[in-house]
């Protein structure tokens, strides 16, 4: 099927594509907009990193382009036009998928067709082509009727593309997670039917597309369809024994729901946060002891915090959002209190670390209207009113105003313990508020502590 464009949407195209269509027609060969930036462009949605398919075999397309770059096995050329990285692919097709994440072997194609074919789904894989002047529309699958209808839709048979490339059952969620699409039964089916699948898929892919759920406008939905195709329990597996797990006391929903509506109304959009806000209380499974209103759960946030660290190395996480991770959730049981001591508001801080503050009480924020509470109180307000002027402090040695070489010229003192005992006995001083932390003051007080 072939459509025109309309003109309002045309508009939004960048001219640097415009200027790549006209190169490619001057020089003979055929090129198209295909995938993502066509299903973006039509849905009136900011087109990046454009992908383009021709019939140039890839040396012709750096002859076209001179500033194109050229280094992989699957016929694919790279150009960064401004601030935006195109790429432009020869027609090809492919043959065997042993390991089910990419070809054994790569053929150049024929036609734009072939090509499109082996898309993975209805609205990834539309063309654009520019003739006459005037801009068409290929849709070969019927992606524009799926995009009106809001439908995740394999090309031809679902089984093949999951075959192909087990992550596309991953990236079907995802993109129903982003766009608000619902995902066509027959292809949903065969996700939960090769669900096994995905255990031949890399662990840092399969983060790459977790952490596009967590970002997307739906995550808890995400979530949801996760579990019910089968895919959660090869990523997320301590997540899935949640599900039915009831509590007591003012919790009206079971963990595994408590954990979706949390993640629904954190605040934050960054992924990690939202994994950890997701995972918050992943400890309480096997924590769990008693029934109905005697059911506890004692150091669910320890046993959480280590199930938190297993499920970050699993997903290939740096160091950083590693120890990110696992503070948001061994730490996010903390107590708000007004009759909390600077000392205990100081602990937290030191626990938490003053970096992750903000996102623990976003996590926070989640868990109270997760929970079915307001999203504050007078309390939470006034532990946050506490947590800054309590940082006014110093938190070590180190944040004093003075120095051990201060100690040591003041005390005709060699390095060594005798320094550390006196300024830790200033740091005492100023932690118990008896001292402000200003040089001045601080110098005078060693004067004193010189002569007693």
């Amino acid at each position: 099927m072939e459509n025109k464009i309309p003109e309002e949407l045309t508009k939004k195209i960048p001219n640097a594509i415009f200027d790549l269509f006209e190169k490619f027609r001057k020089a003979g060969f055929e090129i198209y907009l295909v995938g993502g930036a066509v299903r973006d462009l039509l849905l009136d949605r900011p087109i990046h990193d454009a992908d383009f398919t021709t019939n140039a075999r890839p040396e012709k397309i750096q002859e076209i382009l001179p500033d194109s770059f050229y280094d992989n096995i699957f016929g694919t050329v790279g150009i960064i036009i401004g601030q935006e990285k195109y790429e432009i692919t020869t027609f090809r097709s492919e043959k065997g998928y042993r390991d089910k994440r990419r070809p054994d072997e790569v053929f150049w194609g024929t036609s734009l067709e072939e090509d499109l074919t082996r898309r993975d789904f209805t609205i990834n894989a539309m063309a654009l082509r520019f003739t006459k002047s005037k801009l068409e529309l290929v849709d070969l699958f019927n992606g524009q009727e799926d995009l009106k209808n809001k439908i995740i839709r394999a090309v031809d048979d679902p089984k093949e593309r999951f075959n192909e490339d087990a992550l596309r059952m991953m990236r079907a969620i995802r993109f129903a997670a982003q766009l608000g699409f619902t995902i066509e039964p027959s292809t949903f089916s065969a996700i939960q039917k090769n669900a096994a699948l995905l255990s031949y898929v890399s662990w840092e892919r399969i983060q790459d597309e977790l952490f596009k759920i967590f970002e997307s406008d739906f995550p808890a939905e995400g979530m949801t369809l996760l579990l019910t195709a089968g895919l959660l329990e090869y990523i997320l597996p301590e997540m899935t024994k949640a599900y039915g797990v009831t509590q007591a006391k003012h919790h009206t929903l079971d963990v595994w729901n408590h954990s979706l509506a949390s993640l629904k109304n954190v605040p934050s959009k960054d992924p990690l946060v939202r994994l950890a806000t997701f995972i918050h209380d992943v400890g309480k499974p096997p924590t769990a002891r008693g029934e109905g209103a005697q059911r506890t759960f004692y150091n669910h946030e320890v046993v959480g915090g280590h199930l938190a660290e297993k499920i970050g190395k699993r997903l290939r996480l740096s160091k950083k959002d590693l120890e990110k991770l696992i503070i948001l959730v061994r730490w996010h049981l903390f107590t708000v209190d007004e009759r909390q001591t600077d000392s205990a508001i100081r602990r937290f801080i030191r626990n938490v670390g003053k970096e992750n503050l903000e996102d623990m009480l976003a996590l926070r924020t989640g868990d109270r209207l997760g929970g079915g509470a307001r999203e504050t109180s007078w309390r939470l307000e006034k532990f946050k009113k506490r947590l800054v002027e309590v940082q006014k402090q110093p938190f070590t040695v180190a944040d004093l105003k003075i120095n051990g070489f201060d100690v040591m010229t003041l005390f005709n003192l060699k390095p060594g313990p005798e320094v550390g005992k006196i300024l830790n006995q200033i740091f005492e001083e100023v932690v118990e508020q008896k001292l402000e932390n200003e040089r001045e003051n601080l110098l005078k007080r060693l004067e004193e502590i010189k002569t007693t």
